[in-house]
């Protein structure tokens, strides 16, 4: 991996917990090139904003270009496409990039998207769309839209605007899926308000790196000669980047097998590990935390549990694959965006929850098979060995027929999920509030893999605590909250298995969501 310092940041889909379409108050250091102070560091990030009345399971774009004018200035390191999962950013970021450009007036954003895939769960009581983009009620379809107007010129405001040495801007894209995908399930990046711009306020003085969230891969190498400490990680998009450790990087989770005290040593090649991530100021990657996961040579997939049922004493539950590590080599990956079903044994299966700094409230567990709730973002230890996929999925699949890729588990780890709804009743006192869902694929869990379904919007309690951080509102703790606002919250779901199914997320991020824009229709 190229580490010149005339990259400031490095182009890497990695996700932090920011503004979903708001003034975010994390970005950038002012940094100026040593090589060529003639030139300031300009970066990039993207976001989303939901769609009301449908759950978007999966919503994957391509950013070609994203460039500067005057002078078709790329803001994109290297000429290889970003894939972005779109509908993983309700309340999350992905860095797209910096570049060094010159200093001077800029009066305009070129984007160029390629390459959407779509995945929808439809429990709307209709047919969405037609042809061959229709998708039946009470299914899970996967989609290759039509696309049109996949280049985007953006020249209202920020811009124009002039960039100096003491000035370097930071802009973030706001993909509104509301609005870019069509009624019929095409998508049209270049529709009003489709893809929007801001710029990003200016980082705290003193601030010498960004805090950009994390990242999970496999270790591809680890160097110890030569300062500092680093490793090679490889995501599951098949790119590679250089990490160093410093003495602030802090490890856990290691087993003594690996190592005796938990430092640097306890790293190995094919390891699977999560990071807490940083961006120097030198354009270099440090991690603050180095959680390990698994062993070498075992698959990992993360997906959205979106349905569960029993069948012969294991718990079946169906996933939508969002990312993961790269597969061990000759392993079957399963491309992400499609849907599997996950055989879950009673016994043998280990489970765990990645919350990194985030101390989880009290009462809230995950140790079992009965811990499992719809809704639920999960990390999956695949066993070796079982997994069956189809070289040529069903474009779509009935939420009852078998799903086309199936795989047993040996380890699940609950991930933060993303979920947007309405308050609908708040408990200041015990920071927490109701969360009514505008997605409706919470489904409750089925007797068995043949019982219908029965698509329902679901009361969520969403426990707030210390470290839970609040944006866009007036006042930005649970005081700034109001019933009826529209809100994103990013954490993780909790099933407390009593006589009902009652369903708790533990809030690490409340996100104001805009206004709908005037003229708007829901999409469906």
């Amino acid at each position: 991996m190229r580490r010149s310092a005339q990259f400031l940041f490095i182009a890497v889909f990695l996700l932090f917990m920011l503004g979903c379409g708001s003034q975010s108050q994390v970005t950038t250091t002012p940094v100026i090139n040593p090589a060529n102070p003639a030139t300031v560091p300009v970066s990039l990030t993207v976001t989303d904003t939901p769609p009301a009345g449908v759950t978007v399971l999966f919503f994957q774009l391509s950013i070609t270009g994203a460039t500067l004018s005057p002078g078709n200035v790329s803001l994109l390191p290297g000429s290889n496409p970003i894939p972005v999962n779109v509908s993983q950013l309700q309340t999350n970021s992905a860095f797209l990039g910096s570049q060094d450009v010159a200093a001077g007036t800029y009066t305009g954003l070129t984007l160029t998207f390629a390459n959407p895939e779509l995945t929808i769960f439809n429990g709307s009581g209709a047919t969405i769309g037609s042809g061959s983009t229709a998708c039946a009620n009470n299914t899970v379809c996967q989609l290759t839209p039509t696309a049109t107007s996949m280049n985007v010129s953006l020249t209202s405001a920020p811009f124009p605007i002039t960039v100096t040495a003491t000035s370097p801007p930071a802009f973030q894209l706001d993909i509104n899926l509301n609005t870019v995908i069509q009624s019929d399930l095409s998508v049209n990046l270049g529709v009003t308000n489709g893809v929007t711009i801001a710029q990003l306020p200016p980082p705290p003085t003193g601030t010498n790196v960004m805090p950009i969230g994390n990242l999970t891969g496999a270790i591809q190498s680890v160097n110890s000669t030569t300062s500092p400490d680093s490793f090679v990680l490889q995501t599951g998009d098949g790119r590679t980047f250089t990490i160093d450790v410093g003495s602030s990087t802090t490890y856990s989770g290691f087993p003594s097998s690996a190592c005796s005290s938990e430092t640097f040593a306890c790293l190995a090649a094919q390891q699977i590990v999560n990071l807490q991530m940083n961006l120097q100021t030198a354009g270099t990657l440090l991690a603050s935390q180095v959680t390990y996961v698994q062993p070498g040579g075992q698959m990992m997939v993360q997906g959205n549990i979106i349905r569960l049922s029993t069948s012969g004493g294991n718990t079946m539950m169906d996933l939508i694959l969002q990312q993961g590590p790269p597969p061990p080599p000759g392993a079957n990956a399963i491309p992400f965006g499609q849907r599997a079903t996950v055989t879950v044994p009673g016994t043998g299966v280990n489970y765990a929850v990645d919350a990194g700094s985030y101390t989880i409230p009290s009462g809230l567990t995950f140790t079992g098979a009965s811990s499992l709730a719809v809704g639920q973002q999960v990390s999956v230890a695949v066993a070796a060995g079982s997994v069956t996929a189809p070289s040529s999925p069903p474009s779509s699949t009935a939420i009852l027929a078998p799903a086309p890729n199936t795989f047993t588990a040996t380890g699940i780890t609950l991930e933060p999920s993303q979920i947007t709804g309405t308050v609908t009743a708040i408990n200041a006192s015990a920071l927490s509030f109701t969360l009514s869902t505008m997605q409706n694929f919470f489904l409750p869990p089925a007797p068995n893999a043949t019982a219908p379904p029965t698509p329902t919007s679901t009361s969520i309690t969403v426990q707030t605590t210390a470290g839970t951080t609040f944006t866009g509102f007036t006042t930005e703790s649970i005081a700034g909250l109001a019933t009826t606002d529209v809100v994103s919250v990013g954490g993780w779901v909790f099933s407390t298995p009593t006589g009902t199914t009652t369903i708790t997320q533990a809030a690490q991020a409340v996100l104001d969501r805009p206004a709908p824009t005037p003229g708007v229709t829901p999409l469906f």
